[in-house]
Formats: structure tokens, C-alpha cells, sequence
């Protein structure tokens, strides 16, 4: 590292992993084993260049000091080299007194990650924890292949790591709360239900909408267990109002990826279960990431499951993915949302428009119910209402408000005049 600072030239530092080593000690035994690793310690020492430095520092894991680089990529040729040299079929006999036993030929690869110095900026152990990470990754990859350290990359998946704890933390201190936005019939005035909408209560930064921390544990275990959480709160305060004489019920959202878990429909009906007083039918289930369904015949079989447990599903965000219609006609959704980035629009863009009276007809056509969010003033509704559509939400209507203010709400809210004629 001295020289290199001297001589403003680069070094690289190259840790090397066996791929499927392991097996071929558990198969052919240890001596064997031992045969191999100097048979491929030689490849590799001629795949380096002169001034290079091998070392086998335990087991089946080996360091390379690749030392006066003009270039940091002037290490590439030398990394694939290491490769092949370790890739190459070997053959090892088993000797007892000059006799040869058995013979056998193998083959194995190597996963290799290498970091650079002075790009990489760390100290020798540093350098050597780097390469170490960028190998895991590279055996993560599907093995054979070198992986270059990157250490902004590295910060990154620090950060998020970082961050699913504190959500996982958030979770276990009960720092999430659900705020819940009306929805309703514009026409008749009834209230027919309300969305969960989930926030966190941050000691440090104060009440975080959504955006702030779901895409962070999108596709992540977390994120099932704070689905379950959000059903569970949903349930419980289903109950609570039940108790006042307010019932009210409520629909959560539920990621794609929490959909198509295998035991989705098991866990739900365990959650009901822990909840006998509440009438599975006071809980609607809004499918979002419609796009994200991979199998749209196992999401199909599962809603269904779900549907005889008493529940009843929505499509969000519709007419945003490119297979709406197809989801319109094989899932088993009875409520249809029109996407709030239509209606926001849909005085202004005749487009928008003409995407909602579509959605609506589609609606009608199925035999589903349709709701419209994002209805901001009183001209999104009385515009709805002339195309057919009576049910909606949105801040033109109520904002999303804490569980104790829904029931005084529910009491006093009017439809706009203009709203009944």
C-alpha cells in the first residue's frame, strides 16, 4: 500500500472461495481433498503475475495480492485467469506406497471478490473485509464469476439494512398506528366504509406517512409481518367501534407479495379466528401491485379461499397496469377502485375522463361495484356522479383521521347539496 501511494499506483486484493470443495472431501475424503487444493494453488500461482502473492489463509479460501497496477482495471485479466486456473478439470491420484489406488477427475470453480486500493479507501483488514463481502456476492450470483467491491453500493445495503431494523424495532415498540379515510356514497350520504392507512408515530421524526418507510421493506419478511399487524389493528378496532354502536367496516391493503405467500389464506383465517366478535364481512381486502402477480391462477385460488372465510377484495389502482382487463375477469374482486392519477386529471384531461367512463362501463359490465379515490372537490364528484360512479374518497371528502374521531365524523358528514340532485 506504501508503494502504491508512492508510485500514485493501484493494488488489488483478491479473496478467493472453492466452489463445491465441500463436496468433494465429503465424497472422496479429505486426502484427497488436500491433493486438489495443491493442484489448484499451482494453477493459480501461475495465473499471477511476477510480484504477485498467493496465500491460503484456512479451509478452501485463498488471498491474492495483486500489487502495481498502472490502472485498477489492469486486476480484470487476472481475475478471469484465477478463474479458469480453479475451473479447470484436475486429476488426482490416491497413492499408498508408490502405488496408485484409484484416480480420480475433478472439478470445481471459484467465486472471487476483489477490492482496490486506494479507490476502496480502507486499511488492510479493511481492504480484505471488502473482497470478502464482494466474494459473498459473487457466490450469491451463481458462482464461477468475480465480483468488484463497491463501496457506495456497500453504504447502501448498510443504510437499508439498517433501516429494516428500525422498522422491525418500530414494530416491536408499537410505534405504528392506522389512520382511517372515510368513504362514502355521494348520492344517498351513507358512509359505507373506511381505508386503513398505515402510519408510524417516529419518536425522533414525528408521524410518517407511508412513503417514508413501505418501499424500504417492499418484498422483505418484515413487510409480511406488518401486513398481519395492520389486519390484526384493523379487526381489533372493527371491535372497538362495534362496542360503541358504530359499525363501520374497513378495508386494508395488501401487497402482491403478502398475497402470494402459500399460507396467506391460513394466516388470515387465524387472525379471524383470534377476533370471533367481528364479522369477517366488515373486512375488505384491497389488492395493490396488481402488475406484480405472477400467478394469476394461484392469486385466484387464494382470494377465492379467502372470499369463503367471509372477506371481500378489491382491485386498487385500476386501469394503471397493462392486464386490467384480465384481472377484471379472473380474479375474484367485487369492488373495483379507479386509480386517484385518473381522477385527479379528469376535469382538465379528456383522456383521464374517457379512461374512467371505460372503467366504469367495465364495472357495470362485470357485475362489480366501482369506487373512485382521490376526489378532490365538490366538481370530481358531481362529475362522477353523471358517469355513474355514486361511491368514493378522498380529501374532498374527509382526510385520513386517527380511530377516535371517525365515529363524530360518521354522525356529521353531509354530502355536498349538488351532490343529490
Amino acid at each position: 500500500m506504501l508503494n502504491c501511494q508512492r508510485h500514485q499506483q493501484s493494488l488489488a486484493v483478491a479473496f478467493i472461495n472453492l466452489d463445491g470443495f465441500k463436496a468433494v472431501n465429503d465424497s472422496h475424503g479429505h486426502k484427497v481433498g488436500d491433493e486438489l487444493l495443491i493442484t489448484l494453488s499451482e494453477r493459480m500461482k501461475l495465473a499471477l503475475r511476477e510480484g504477485d502473492t498467493l496465500a491460503r489463509v484456512g479451509g478452501d479460501e485463498f488471498i491474492a495480492i495483486l500489487a502495481d497496477l498502472a490502472h485498477a482495471e489492469d486486476c480484470l485479466p487476472v481475475l478471469e485467469r484465477l478463474l479458469e486456473a480453479c475451473s479447470s478439470l484436475v486429476t488426482v491420484r490416491e497413492n499408498t506406497l508408490q502405488v496408485t489406488l484409484m484416480e480420480y477427475e475433478l472439478q470445481v470453480s471459484a467465486s472471487i471478490g476483489a477490492s482496490l486500493y486506494p479507490q476502496d479507501d480502507g486499511n488492510a483488514e479493511q481492504l480484505i473485509g471488502y473482497a470478502a463481502q464482494a466474494m459473498s456476492l459473487a457466490k450469491q450470483a451463481g458462482k464461477n464469476q468475480y465480483h468488484l467491491f463497491d463501496i457506495i453500493r456497500d453504504n447502501t445495503v448498510k443504510i437499508h439494512r439498517e433501516s429494516i431494523g428500525n422498522i422491525r424495532s418500530a414494530l416491536g415498540r408499537c410505534e405504528f398506528v392506522l389512520y382511517y379515510q372515510p368513504k362514502v356514497n355521494m348520492r344517498t350520504g351513507k358512509v359505507i366504509g373506511v381505508e386503513a392507512l398505515i402510519r408510524w408515530q417516529n419518536p425522533n421524526l414525528g408521524l410518517l406517512s407511508p412513503a417514508n418507510f413501505l418501499p424500504i421493506i417492499e418484498n422483505h419478511t418484515i413487510s409480511l409481518e406488518l401486513g398481519e399487524w395492520v389486519i390484526d389493528s384493523a379487526l381489533t378496532q372493527i371491535k372497538q367501534w362495534q362496542n360503541i354502536g358504530v359499525s363501520i367496516p374497513i378495508s386494508v391493503n395488501i401487497a402482491a407479495y403478502q398475497l402470494q405467500q402459500d399460507d396467506f389464506a391460513i394466516r388470515l383465517a387465524e387472525l379471524l379466528a383470534a377476533h370471533p366478535e367481528v364479522n369477517p364481512r366488515n373486512l375488505d381486502l384491497e389488492v395493490l401491485e396488481t402488475s406484480a402477480l405472477r400467478d394469476i391462477n394461484l392469486v385466484s385460488a387464494t382470494m377465492q379461499t379467502c372470499i369463503e372465510l367471509g372477506v371481500n377484495f378489491a382491485l386498487d389502482d385500476f386501469g394503471t397496469g397493462y392486464s386490467s382487463l384480465t384481472y377484471l375477469r379472473r380474479l375474484p374482486a367485487n369492488i373495483i377502485k379507479v386509480d386517484q392519477s385518473f381522477v385527479h386529471d379528469m376535469l382538465i384531461n379528456p383522456d383521464d375522463l374517457a379512461i374512467i367512463e371505460g372503467v366504469i362501463a367495465l364495472a357495470k359490465s362485470f357485475n362489480r361495484e366501482v369506487i373512485a379515490e382521490g376526489v378532490e372537490t365538490v366538481e370530481h364528484g358531481k362529475a362522477l356522479l353523471q358517469m355513474g360512479c355514486e361511491l368514493a374518497q378522498g380529501f374532498g371528502i374527509a382526510r385520513p383521521m386517527p380511530a377516535a374521531e371517525i365515529p363524530a365524523w360518521v354522525d356529521s358528514w353531509q354530502p355536498d347539496v349538488s351532490w343529490q340532485i
